[in-house]
């Protein structure tokens, strides 16, 4: 039972919460109402959810050495020596085709092509890309895009070009964060645990942060109007949602300097204004697709 909880944990069930990504293109499109739409995406969600744990078991498994040395994550379970590491590399193994049978279930093969390169991308960057400066962070941020995809094909909806960039951008702003996060928690210590920290330096990360928070910011406003427009309506709902991102961005900012961000997953779950904020973004976007 306590190598189970181990696994448990280390397929790090808090990291699911990226997943609802999926979600993005279908709300969007204002299919999520329909059942079919509904049933697909979820079960793309469960798709994306098991190939993740996947990945952390096999990362964990292969950063095991290096994560004892980190002060927080040497508590992992592979780490601490809960999980034996060829345990979680036999159910690292199962996981990805769990999660390919379940995105075939949804009846487009366009789903199981992207939660396979999802899973290859994420995977390659566990064995390789992560020790590679800049590429370590486009290839995470690449993992948001793909998540956002899946939702897409999983239901037959296009993506607009704005869109697309609101995931890139937003993602690479959320990834660099942490990297900022990391290196301003562990200081000289960086390169020890994590091999690129050693190539960044914050006043690099200021600048990407920077780049990236404007980016996304000016390719949502673009997506708004431009979905206004196309929806022909004269409630200015789609206009109303740039102000909680606006605000959510900004205050993610604030956090990171004040040092925290290390860890998004556990910001957003603590973070009584951040979730107030999503819980606004979420009901003005939903009042602009479904209020005509």
């Amino acid at each position: 039972m306590r190598t189970l909880a181990g696994l448990v944990r280390s397929g790090r069930p808090k990291q699911w919460l990226k997943n609802v990504l999926v979600f993005a293109a279908p709300g969007a499109a204002g299919v999520l109402d329909e059942w079919g739409a509904l049933w697909r995406t979820l079960l793309t969600f469960v798709a994306f959810c098991l190939g993740a744990s996947a990945i952390y078991l096999w990362n964990d498994a292969l950063d095991v050495e290096a994560d004892r040395l980190h002060p927080t994550k040497r508590f992992r379970p592979i780490a601490a020596g809960v999980v034996p590491v060829w345990t979680a590399q036999v159910v690292g193994s199962l996981l990805p085709l769990a999660a390919l049978g379940v995105a075939a279930l949804t009846g487009r093969w366009k789903t199981v092509v992207v939660v396979a390169v999802y899973i290859a991308v994420v995977m390659l960057y566990s064995a390789w890309l992560k020790h590679v400066a800049v590429l370590d962070i486009v290839t995470v941020a690449s993992g948001f895009v793909l998540r956002a995809a899946g939702g897409a094909v999983a239901v037959d909806v296009p993506m607009s070009s704005w869109f697309i960039l609101v995931t890139v951008f937003g993602s690479l702003f959320i990834v660099s964060g942490k990297r900022y996060a990391e290196l301003r928690e562990i200081g000289e210590d960086a390169a020890a645990v994590r091999a690129t920290l050693a190539a960044y330096n914050l006043g690099y990360l200021r600048t990407v942060l920077a780049v990236s928070c404007g980016a996304a910011l000016l390719s949502y406003c673009q997506w708004a109007f431009e979905t206004r427009d196309q929806a022909e309506t004269n409630w200015p709902f789609y206009e109303l949602s740039i102000v909680p991102l606006l605000t959510a961005l900004l205050r993610y900012a604030l956090v990171l300097e004040q040092g925290r961000g290390a860890a998004p997953e556990d910001v957003f779950a603590s973070d009584r204004l951040l979730q107030l904020l999503g819980a606004a973004w979420v009901v003005v976007f939903g009042l602009a697709v479904y209020v005509r």
